[in-house]
């Protein structure tokens, strides 16, 4: 495989890219952070209210449909060039290991889009409350957000992060095909499938709890059963913290070793 075309020069070219993006406008790289809420949500209340719907043809055709349509908001986020703090756990750990980039610029960029991630979040589900599927009197105890949202705050926190390393895992398995693959309709097939595997086990995605969490209380006019401050920033601390186990200490520091092993064996 030619160096320009591995794997790990892909991930630099967009490490890099991302920088100088941030050291030009700080305030143009918080947008594109906001921006990768605004499709993740896309793409989770719309798995959401399909399963809903299918589920009442089918009981658990939802959560088949769930599974499947979650991807789409990735797909999005991928293809506007949006920047999502769990892919981002991935790419500053690459930066630092690899020295791409100084540890605290890597580091500073990295919470300021988990930051503005949790911004966008709370404003796209401000807004998604404002229509008619997530509206008041249109959402119950039965619904599939609410009772997703209940069994991930009843998790218990070592639960939510061995579920959080998995969910990074798979995400970042998604980014890596996405980046080596060269034509559209594989891109989109891979992340479709490979996305599917932590949707339908409903393992922890902190950037997506960001938007679920906050979409349960706008649209339901309160917290849910289970819901309080503390059971939400912890799913947010243990989920994240597995989130920077899988996404960036498996994916991004074991894969940025394992390239630095051989000269033919890269990826």
């Amino acid at each position: 495989m030619a160096v320009e075309s591995s794997l790990m020069s892909k991930l630099e070219k967009s490490i890099l890219k991302k920088a100088d993006l941030y050291d030009r406008n700080y305030w143009a790289y918080a947008l594109r952070s906001m921006f990768a809420s605004f499709y993740l949500a896309l793409g989770t209340t719309l798995s959401m209210y399909s399963a809903d719907k299918l589920n009442h043809v089918a009981e658990g055709l939802g959560k088949f449909s769930y599974g499947f349509l979650f991807g789409w908001g990735l797909l999005m986020i991928l293809y506007m060039n949006a920047e999502l703090g769990t892919s981002n756990m991935m790419y500053m750990t690459v930066a630092m290991y690899r020295k791409i980039l100084p540890s605290k610029k890597a580091m500073k960029m990295l919470v300021t889009c988990v930051l503005f991630n949790f911004v966008g979040a709370v404003l796209i589900a401000f807004l998604l409350s404002q229509t008619v599927p997530y509206s008041l009197g249109h959402i119950d105890e039965t619904s599939y957000l609410v009772e997703s949202t209940v069994a991930k705050l009843a998790k218990s926190p070592w639960i939510q992060f061995v579920e959080g390393i998995f969910a990074n895992v798979v995400v970042n398995i998604a980014v890596f095909a996405f980046l080596k693959l060269k034509d559209d309709a594989g891109k989109i097939l891979a992340a479709i499938f490979i996305i599917f595997i932590f949707a339908f086990f409903g393992f922890e995605h902190v950037i997506a709890n960001f938007s679920t969490f906050s979409l349960s209380i706008f649209a339901t006019g309160g917290p849910v059963e289970g819901m309080t401050l503390f059971s939400i920033l912890s799913n947010f601390l243990f989920a994240g913290l597995g989130n920077f186990v899988g996404g960036g200490l498996v994916m991004g520091l074991l894969y940025s070793w394992l390239n630095g092993q051989s000269e033919l064996y890269v990826d």
